[in-house]
């Protein structure tokens, strides 16, 4: 048998909840042996009964094995709770850590609502397979058990049960095949309305602006019929095979209890033990609980896989060196990048001098954002090097390369409890004087110091504009870029007043040495020290917005008039 990624992250599971997985089997191994000693204790005990000889010795033995099951049981209970959550915290971790560490390549694969359901519901059924595991074990012991012991009541009981095993090994295999397909469907459907379901919410305004209510429900919910149909053919198959167990299962017991019958006229069982072999065969027929059992575990494995292939997306390996001494020199040699079957940048060779500010231009799809992704290395490309003051991207530890490159984004992300959290966020935390700089020269500091709390103002709490996020953003990139500074579309919501005095900060008081800015407007490649403008992948012209702008096909880029920036 292959072992698969999902088996050996269930394995992982399972080494991790190693100790409460064996105290869980050692715990339902102990209650199914007290279940198969109570049948013999109360054979005896009824044998002694009525021969109307002392048996209170052997009822309070029957008492204290009843006792002992059901605190067992409740033990049980408690633990496998326990087990299911510390599991299911460990695969949460895990897959988290590797999605954020893998960064925009996982969403880039995945959608976010379907990288929400692996996160959220695929890694609550994988965390119980440790408890599946151990409950599978104890639920095979109590029917062999309760097989041996039938066979040492009466080995012709044992022989009626035995005729009966093989149809029972055939439904036990045909369920758990048939439901493995259905649970993996029927996860892969729900992942599918969850990722529709993140895109509506996110552009609810537009839905709204729209009238698209109903439109938009129809679409998200489009995979509930495909949903239905796996989790209709999931209960149909289980219940098919309980039906098929509900009807093989009594047949057993009656053939059970007719040979024990016979046995007890010939003489050759005594009452009390005809009623233990009934016991033992109610017990040696439990196919129930291990239907229940098996379908835990394909519930699991099912989600594993899904877990599996997330985890599957490559991370960025980082190396060991550090920055030397550098003016933030950045060049790029040979950076192919690819998008499926599309190579969006193609043998890209490109060289910014440390200190200057330069500009990415061209119309959309041509690769501006891939560019900006590569030059900070949130992605690698398929082929080609980026180097970093002579130092390759991928040769810097993580620290140092995050120290020495700073972000900005469109729609930046408010993360942590406070502005002030947002604005620190990174691999250090700057010092407050830096943080306040930093605002000041993002333009944000004036409507921080609105609000109530100013910079201890709860994220959720803050009435924030298109803007002003992306002026947070900004402060939060300019506090801590130290070489290099990359704006991918970061000034898009600001007026053009704004922006005009965060460009000019841009270029005096941010501590980066070099910055790249992905530009849509004339005024921001103007300001820019050099443009580089892209077509197909390629650097179609470097140089300064004032030279290119003579050409028409650049001019043709902005969608603006020559003398409409004449004073540019």
């Amino acid at each position: 048998m292959t072992v698969t990624p999902a088996d050996r992250l269930l394995a992982g599971a399972l080494r991790h909840s190693a100790l409460r997985a064996t105290a869980l089997l050692l715990l339902t191994a102990a209650s199914a042996g007290l279940g198969l000693a109570l049948p013999a204790a109360l054979g005896h005990t009824l044998d002694l009964l009525l021969d109307h000889r002392p048996a209170a010795g052997w009822l309070t033995l029957c008492a204290a094995l009843t006792c002992l099951i059901v605190l067992l049981d409740a033990l049980d209970g408690l633990l496998t709770g326990t087990t299911d959550a510390r599991g299911t915290a460990w695969i949460r971790r895990r897959l988290t850590h590797h999605l954020l560490a893998a960064g925009p390549r996982a969403t880039e694969r995945y959608g976010t609502g379907d990288l929400v359901t692996r996160v959220v519901g695929n890694a609550t059924h994988a965390g119980t397979a440790p408890t599946a595991l151990a409950a599978s074990v104890a639920a095979v012991l109590t029917p062999v058990g309760a097989l041996v012991a039938l066979a040492l009541v009466d080995v012709w009981t044992a022989v009626a049960f035995l005729l009966g095993m093989p149809l029972l090994a055939l439904l036990l295999r045909a369920f758990a095949r048939e439901t493995g397909d259905c649970v993996g469907r029927y996860q892969e459907s729900q992942g599918d309305m969850a990722g529709r379901l993140v895109e509506a919410v996110g552009g609810a305004r537009t839905i709204a602006a729209a009238g698209t209510q109903r439109r938009e429900a129809a679409r998200i919910l489009a995979p509930l019929p495909g949903f239905a149909e796996h989790g209709h053919r999931m209960w149909h198959v289980l219940g098919r095979s309980t039906a098929q167990a509900a009807m093989l299962v009594p047949l057993l017991q009656i053939a059970v209890l007719c040979v024990a019958g016979v046995r007890l006229s010939q003489g050759a069982l005594t009452v009390g033990a005809l009623l233990a072999a009934s016991r033992y065969a109610a017990l040696a027929t439990g196919v129930g609980q291990i239907v229940g059992r098996l379908n835990s575990l394909v519930h699991a494995r099912a989600a594993a896989r899904r877990i599996a292939e997330a985890l599957e997306v490559p991370a960025l390996p980082y190396g060991r060196r550090q920055l030397g001494a550098g003016d933030g020199t950045l060049k790029l040699h040979g950076v192919t990048v690819r998008r499926g079957d599309r190579a969006v940048l193609r043998g890209l060779d490109l060289t910014v001098p440390g200190g200057t500010s330069l500009a990415v231009v061209g119309r959309s799809g041509t690769g501006k954002s891939v560019l900006a992704a590569v030059a900070g290395r949130l992605a690698d490309p398929d082929s080609g090097m980026i180097t970093l003051d002579d130092v390759p991207l991928r040769d810097l530890s993580h620290d140092a390369l995050r120290r020495a490159v700073g972000y900005a984004f469109e729609r930046p992300a408010l993360l942590g409890a406070t502005l002030r959290d947002t604005l620190t966020l990174g691999s250090y935390a700057p010092g407050r004087e830096e943080v306040e700089a930093a605002a000041e020269a993002a333009c944000a500091a004036p409507f921080v110091h609105r609000l109530p709390d100013g910079y201890a103002t709860p994220c959720a709490d803050a009435p924030l504009s298109g803007g002003e996020l992306q002026r947070l953003g900004l402060a939060r990139a300019f506090a801590h870029a130290e070489r290099l500074l990359v704006l991918d579309d970061a000034t898009s919501s600001l007026d053009t007043v704004t922006e005009l005095n965060v460009t000019h900060a841009l270029l005096h008081d941010v501590k980066a040495t070099t910055r790249i800015v992905i530009a849509h407007r004339a005024a921001t490649a103007a300001r820019a020290d050099l443009v580089a403008w892209l077509d197909d992948g390629r650097i179609r012209a470097l140089a300064p917005h004032a030279e290119l702008w003579d050409l028409p096909a650049y001019r043709a880029l902005f969608a603006t008039a020559p003398k409409e920036t004449a004073h540019v």
